[in-house]
């Protein structure tokens, strides 16, 4: 499992995190599904959403780039709309999986975060928790 490096462990003073710190060997990858997103979801929950969003492009922009360790659970929230499969055929249980972002759906749902005078981003793990040697 790749791990990404530098990405956000999780939103800044929540529990909504954004990598997984090991790869499941027991059960295997959770699947990556499309969650339908209502608009009474919780402030936070759409603000987890905003911040992963503006993870993933500064880290990846427009390039394909692999799941890896980025949580399955809130790539979903994002999947099939703002966070689509790269390669065809796409195995939703892989972490070797191939995602990019679709810029103008992602653009059309989360404008402030390719606002030009965007915020960096602030977590609590900025490595995602990884041990420094």
């Amino acid at each position: 499992m790749l791990k990404h490096r530098g990405f956000p462990g999780r939103l800044t003073g929540t529990d909504f995190q954004f990598i997984i710190r090991r790869a499941n060997l027991k059960d295997g990858p959770t699947r990556i599904v499309a969650r339908e997103r209502f608009r009474d979801r919780k402030h936070l929950d759409r603000m987890a959403d905003q911040a992963f969003l503006a993870a993933l492009w500064q880290h990846f922009g427009e390039e394909p780039f692999a799941r890896g360790n980025l949580d399955a659970g809130r790539l979903s929230w994002l999947f099939g709309r703002e966070v689509v499969p790269a390669e065809d055929p796409f195995d939703p249980a892989s972490y070797d999986a191939l995602l990019r972002i679709d810029r103008k759906r992602a653009e059309a749902a989360f404008p402030e975060v390719f606002a030009p005078d965007a915020p960096g981003l602030a977590s609590d793990e900025p490595d995602g928790g990884e041990d420094r040697a």
